[in-house]
């Protein structure tokens, strides 16, 4: 099969989909790899090292589409990517599509086959495809909030840690899953005062455990909501519901009665953000004021450290490429039903139920699809 690899194009975003490690493993399975020239730049990988690996380095996007029967990304199409869809082409990437009518509607319009890593879901539940940027957003969660609180930065000017005779920052964390607990473990490593709510009463048994009562656990309810945000100086939201628009945890109306200058960092915003006024913000311009509080909601945090980001993200993607190019779509969404839960689009229908319930759409049956 024709693999293919291109530049990522949304702002700010350094990642790339395959590694050289990653391409060779391709090709020494029979497999051609295509790569777009300076795809890997921006996390440190040479054209040459695709050479080396047995890539055949293509200078123009539009090639490596074009000739491309999987086409692997990071992160979701933009608009100016729409024109290279077609009906015999299998895209795999972050899509998040609940939170994108205009890409959802371009790839049912394509009838593009379309594969989603976030809602490829292992018969535990876990979601082998999101856990390695979902760990790398949850640790840069609290840093960036730290860097955010400074004065210069529009925060209130508050060290994290504080120091001898000085108070610490109140950090809360909504969510206790992968995202949110390693952003409890950078949070505790900064020497700030935890509090994680979840609805997960095994999850805050396990986090209290394994912290030994160094963090504040709570059964996530609006009061418990209220009443800690109230306190905060920094909040990480980090709620998930696979393939679903997050659940908005945090109105206008709190954030207008929280701490002035209180920092907000919406993990979740890729699925539409788990608070109210969170909308898409970009590395080059990643905060936005809201009453007195300070929004930092970037779509692609990962995309921040991309040497960490992409090597984790092959390490996660690769069996499942493999699987796809050995087997062809079909047959390997058939034989593992962890990557068929990733299908989302095929043949101009939607195939994931929570997508569909987002923009008010009927699905398709997955099994009739991969029939």
């Amino acid at each position: 099969m024709r693999v293919g690899v291109v530049t990522e194009v949304k702002n700010n975003e350094f990642r790339v989909a395959l590694t050289p490690s990653g391409a060779h493993d391709l090709v020494g399975r029979g497999h051609e790899v295509l790569v777009e020239g300076g795809a890997g730049a921006g996390s440190g990988i040479p054209d040459a090292d695709y050479a080396d690996a047995g890539a055949t380095v293509l200078h123009e996007a539009a090639e490596v589409w074009e000739r491309s029967e999987l086409l692997l990304k990071v992160k979701e199409p933009v608009e100016a990517e729409y024109r290279h869809f077609r009906d015999d082409l299998v895209l795999f990437a972050y899509l998040h599509l609940a939170a994108d009518a205009p890409l959802t509607r371009a790839l049912i319009d394509s009838r593009i086959t379309a594969i989603a890593y976030e809602t490829v879901q292992a018969a535990d539940r876990s979601l082998p495809l999101l856990a390695p940027m979902s760990e790398v957003a949850g640790r840069l969660a609290p840093i960036v909030g730290a860097t955010v609180m400074t004065k210069p930065s529009g925060g209130p000017g508050l060290l994290v840690p504080g120091v001898p005779g000085t108070r610490a920052a109140r950090v809360v964390v909504l969510g206790g899953g992968v995202a949110g607990a390693n952003a409890t473990s950078v949070a505790v490593g900064l020497g700030a005062e935890v509090s994680v709510l979840d609805t997960n009463l095994r999850r805050l048994r396990e986090l209290d455990a394994l912290y030994a009562g160094r963090v504040r656990t709570l059964a996530s309810t609006a009061y418990e909501i209220e009443r800690s945000l109230l306190e905060a100086d920094l909040v990480i939201g980090s709620v998930l519901v696979p393939g679903a628009k997050a659940p908005t945890l945090v109105s206008n109306a709190l954030v207008a009665r929280m701490r002035p200058g209180s920092v907000l960092v919406d993990i979740a915003v890729d699925q539409g953000g788990c608070f109210e006024d969170s909308h898409p913000t970009t590395h080059a311009d990643p905060t936005f004021r809201v009453h007195e509080s300070l929004f930092y909601c970037v779509a692609n945090m990962p995309g921040a450290v991309p040497q960490t980001s992409t090597s984790a993200l092959t390490n996660a993607t690769l069996p499942y490429v493999r699987a796809l190019a050995d087997a062809g779509w079909r047959t390997a969404l058939r034989r593992d039903a962890a990557l068929a839960a990733g299908l989302n689009v095929a043949g101009g229908v939607v195939v994931n139920a929570a997508v569909a319930a987002a923009h008010g759409l009927d699905h398709a049956d997955p099994s009739r699809v991969l029939a």
